[in-house]
């Protein structure tokens, strides 16, 4: 296992800034964020695509995943992450996200990422039931599926509290309508504690489907803030014996966002706390 830190933590610095300080902090990979200011698929001129790789070939680091579930570039009044969502009552409104996915799953493939991330499904709308917001998630999501089998790029769901697909039997419950050898599961263990499935507890139950996983601790009260590993009540070492049982040999994204005041402090607290768990 590896571990590598989101560039979400980094919206105060530029995209090449940004891979050099996580680099010299000590991670092997960066999951880079498909959103202003690093790598906005919709405004990416091809120079800045190169200067991408090359700080990346420069300092040596590996792309652990293209973030695109944030979309602070479309600057939405209601919420900057979730919206446009998959499932908003708008079709021309939602169309933003179907077609951002398609332009970061094209992205992954030309900077040489191995699979994307996606929100799962947005906030239902009033009155909007689950199963006409489930019938709309899969009606948008297809086309991407299409793009993403032509460029043979996964796409992976994150399940997220207070979104559509909160929990693990839901997400297992929209892939097997998906039906798609492409489309897997970002595996957030802060997520997840947020909705009472302790991660140590799900890690088996989920390893067929999942591809990557996002590290963030979350604090006794359960409610969706990302702390710094080993500041909150997730059972670190148990997750990570569970993960390791299950054979997975892939990244370890931390993904702190709310630390953008000071994010080497929190990428260098992150990393000095998981890495003897990781050699244990």
């Amino acid at each position: 296992m590896k571990l590598a830190f989101s560039s979400n933590a980094y919206l105060q610095h530029s995209v090449e800034e940004t891979i050099r300080r996580v680099a010299e902090i000590g991670y092997e990979g960066i999951e880079i964020l498909a959103d202003v200011p690093h790598a906005w698929p919709a405004g990416l001129l091809p120079e800045r695509v190169e200067s991408l790789c090359k700080a990346l070939d420069e300092h040596k680091l590996a792309i652990s995943n293209v973030n695109a579930f944030m979309m602070n570039a479309v600057a939405d009044p209601r919420q900057p992450y979730w919206h446009p969502s998959w499932i908003d009552p708008d079709p021309h409104y939602r169309a933003i996200r179907r077609e951002h996915t398609k332009r970061a799953l094209m992205l992954a493939a030309e900077i040489g990422a191995p699979h994307i991330t996606t929100e799962p499904g947005g906030p239902l709308a009033d009155g909007q039931t689950r199963e006409e917001a489930y019938g709309i998630f899969y009606e948008e999501l297809m086309p991407c599926l299409e793009v993403a089998s032509d460029l043979a790029m996964p796409l992976l769901i994150e399940p997220e509290p207070e979104l559509l697909i909160e929990r693990f039997d839901e997400y297992l419950e929209f892939v097997e309508r998906l039906d798609s050898p492409l489309v897997g599961l970002n595996f957030d263990i802060g997520h997840a504690y947020c909705v009472g499935e302790d991660p140590q507890d799900w890690v088996a139950r989920m390893a067929s489907h999942t591809v990557h996983y996002h590290f963030e601790d979350i604090a006794t009260t359960r409610k969706h803030q990302h702390l710094i590993p080993g500041r909150g009540a997730i059972d670190f070492a148990a997750t990570i014996e569970a993960i390791r049982q299950t054979d997975y040999d892939g990244w370890l994204t931390v993904e702190l966002y709310p630390y953008m005041d000071e994010p080497d402090v929190a990428a260098r607290e992150a990393i000095e706390y998981l890495k003897p768990l990781l050699a244990r």
